[in-house]
């Protein structure tokens, strides 16, 4: 299988289209599996299923341009709610499934939402008493009538399961409502979408202040999603397991969008475990796999994953947090991925901006960059104080200018004008360079930058060196307050179980002093069991901060 590319490095098709395009052209193909539930589902069945939704959706009385909110974990009606709403106009607006009431009372007041979607919950957050104590109109008036003083723009609220609610539809109950919609209404609404308008709401993780809804359109994702599977060699008879979260770009747009631009069946874990991804992988002969490096780690260190079979892998993609070049060669090396690639980008670019292909003539090149600019994407390094490009090799803020950069924040036009400048460039706030041949590495977050005692130190650079260590199982850096220097290096260390070897502050400092310039070596290190983590299992670099900061005081 050899993919060949496009002509043209951009598209105006429309999600609906691209979904119509895989039902004619591979109507029995799996589209949709799922092992631990027994579903699976050719894109014919599957079309059937989205075309079933969004006609119950008009039916219901949602419009061209409202905000379908999903509040939901990996599961089925997840996908079909994506689609379902690209060909009726509508826009998805997607929900982190670990928000509690206080992050879902933002979201329903900023994005103005007129639907919400969601299932029971996940772990011990109730999603259904959560939306209750938050709406309790829900419970004392009619579903179909029923007003918010809180949420005014909130219409109408449906349970994703077959379960009844007071005041919630069920997911069963919006695809009756079917037939009250001709295929002439359907056909006229779905001529009606331009490849330009807004199909996705992403809200920023907040870690920087409040969240953000990121606004893409079909021709940001459906463009970004093409080219990632191109580089992939994304074909018909690819099976991806699918484990990241849909709610983030990674599982949306890396994922879905990949998969429905080539045409690859999708086989779904619902919530990531090692042992249900592993189980996935060899039950469906899985050709790619994707994950953030903590996901990797945590299977390759799983006590069971010898007794698992990889040899159908060949690709798929490392991202979300810059990828330990050990944690690479592992996954090349033991999970038979040598095709794997790595993507670089943010929600904001839709979300990729750079990647490593599958053919690398490099292993060196594959490990530790984040690859070329994505094909039609205007790449580029620029100073943070002068705006100028920088020179091969120089290191400067990560920016981009292309189909894949979002239409801007919802209701904030003074956020949006910072960070997608008068030329067009989107600004990463993300550390980088690019070397003579077009290969770009990040070298951390522009406020990540240690500064001690005037040197730039990049954690990236000492993380990396750390994991050479054989008793390293992962590591991460950052900058911790000091009265002298402004700043000391700080290491967090996660050990290798079966490494029976001295492993101490003092040990890996000794270790480190003669192979690095001695102002990179960590002043300490700290040795944890796990770190603190998203729901998309980044890294959260601003907790270690607060971690480090009190830490190092207290030992003072």
């Amino acid at each position: 299988m050899v993919c060949i590319p496009r002509k043209n490095i951009t598209s105006d098709e429309r999600l609906g289209d691209l979904l119509d395009k895989c039902i004619r052209n591979h109507p029995d193909n799996d589209a949709i599996v799922y092992v631990d539930r027994d579903i699976r589902l050719s894109w014919r069945e599957w079309g059937i299923e989205v075309d079933r939704v969004a006609k119950g959706m008009m039916a219901m009385g949602i419009q061209k341009g409202e905000k379908v909110a999903v509040w939901a974990t990996n599961v089925p009606d997840w996908i079909t709610l994506m689609f379902a709403t690209a060909k009726i106009g509508a826009i998805m607006l997607t929900i982190n499934t670990n928000y509690r009431s206080a992050e879902l009372d933002y979201v329903l007041r900023q994005s103005d939402m007129e639907n919400l979607f969601l299932i029971d919950g996940v772990r011990d957050v109730d999603y259904v008493q959560t939306v209750y104590d938050l709406v309790p109109e829900l419970k004392t008036q009619p579903r179909d009538s029923f007003h918010s003083e809180k949420y005014p723009h909130l219409r109408r609220v449906v349970h994703l399961g077959p379960e009844k609610h007071r005041g919630m539809y069920s997911m069963n109950e919006v695809k009756s409502l079917a037939c009250q919609t001709s295929d002439e209404e359907y056909q006229e609404r779905k001529d009606s979408v331009d490849v330009h308008d807004v199909t996705m709401m992403q809200y920023t993780s907040g870690t920087t202040g409040f969240p953000k809804g990121v606004m893409l359109t079909h021709f940001n994702i459906a463009n970004d999603g093409y080219w990632l599977g191109a580089n992939m060699n994304y074909g018909p008879t690819d099976r991806l397991c699918l484990n990241v979260p849909l709610f983030h770009c990674f599982g949306c747009v890396l994922g879905v969008m990949a998969c429905i631009n080539h045409g690859v069946t999708m086989c779904f874990v619902e919530v990531f475990d090692p042992i249900k991804v592993m189980t996935t992988i060899e039950t469906e002969r899985c050709t790619a796999v994707y994950g953030v490096p903590t996901m990797f780690i945590s299977i390759l260190n799983n006590k069971l994953f010898d007794k698992f079979d990889f040899s159908s892998l060949r690709t798929g993609i490392m991202a979300g947090s810059p990828c330990p070049i050990k944690t690479m060669e592992e996954v090349v090396d033991k999970m038979n991925m040598k095709e794997i690639t790595i993507v670089y980008g943010l929600t904001e670019a839709s979300p990729g901006m750079t990647q490593t292909t599958y053919d690398e003539p490099s292993i060196e090149k594959k490990c530790s960059s984040v690859g070329k600019r994505l094909q039609g994407v205007d790449t580029v390094i620029l100073d943070p104080e002068t705006n100028e490009p920088c020179p091969d090799g120089v290191i400067g803020e990560f920016c981009c200018k292309g189909y894949n950069v979002m239409k801007g924040y919802y209701k904030m036009p003074e956020e949006t004008a910072k960070v997608i400048d008068e030329e067009g460039y989107l600004h990463s706030g993300d550390l980088g360079m690019v070397d003579e041949d077009g290969y770009y590495r990040v070298t951390g977050r522009v406020k990540d930058m240690i500064i001690r005692g005037g040197e730039n130190i990049y954690p990236l650079e000492i993380e990396n060196f750390l994991l050479t260590h054989p008793g390293v199982l992962d590591a991460q850096v950052v900058g911790a307050p000091d009265a002298r220097l402004g700043e000391i290096v700080v290491a967090f260390i996660r050990k290798r179980p079966e490494y029976d070897g001295e492993m101490t502050e003092q040990s890996i400092r000794e270790w480190a002093i003669p192979r690095i310039a001695r102002y990179k070596v960590p002043k300490r290190v700290f040795f944890v069991d796990d770190f603190p983590m998203t729901p998309s299992m980044k890294v959260q670099k601003f907790k270690l901060r607060e971690m480090a900061a009190e830490l190092v005081g207290a030992s003072k």
